[in-house]
């Protein structure tokens, strides 16, 4: 893998290099971080620290079962293999899912993503919670269910 443009924004991938060598399967960015799912279930992070280029926050969480990475401007959500999701980044953009934590512990099925929000299809539902100008709030509309989104 060879990374190049911005040393900030994810262009210098010297300080994780050597967990790049082998096993990448997918790449995702913000827009100044990078995120790499491995064949593994893990994750490598690297960029801008606020912008989802430091995982350090959540790291043991991201050790083995991630299936998928969604991104906005400046945060990324994982689903992980037991359905539950961490968040790491900019708080205003997505990375900071602490209102919503306990929703997102089981039976997520996807995430779905906007420049500076996260909503997820948990157990048939649809929730979602904002970032950027509204607080964090979760909404569950019982009338909405997911087989009306497909």
């Amino acid at each position: 893998m060879v990374t190049w443009g911005s040393n900030t924004n994810g262009g210098n991938s010297s300080a994780v290099a050597d967990r790049l060598t082998e096993g990448v399967t997918q790449i995702f960015s913000t827009r100044s971080a990078f995120a790499v799912l491995k064949e593994d279930g893990s994750v490598v992070t690297w960029g801008d620290n606020t912008n989802g280029g430091n995982s350090s926050a959540v790291a043991d969480r991201l050790t083995e079962g991630v299936t998928q990475i969604f991104s906005t401007r400046a945060a990324f959500a994982a689903l992980k293999e037991d359905g539950s999701v961490v968040t790491w980044g900019n708080n205003t953009e997505g990375g900071d899912s602490s209102a919503v934590a306990d929703r997102l512990t089981e039976g997520v099925s996807q995430i779905f993503s906007t420049g500076s929000a996260f909503a997820v299809l948990k157990d048939g539902w649809l929730c979602g919670y904002l970032g950027l100008t509204a607080p964090m709030v979760v909404t569950a509309a019982p009338w909405l269910r997911a087989s009306l989104l497909v």
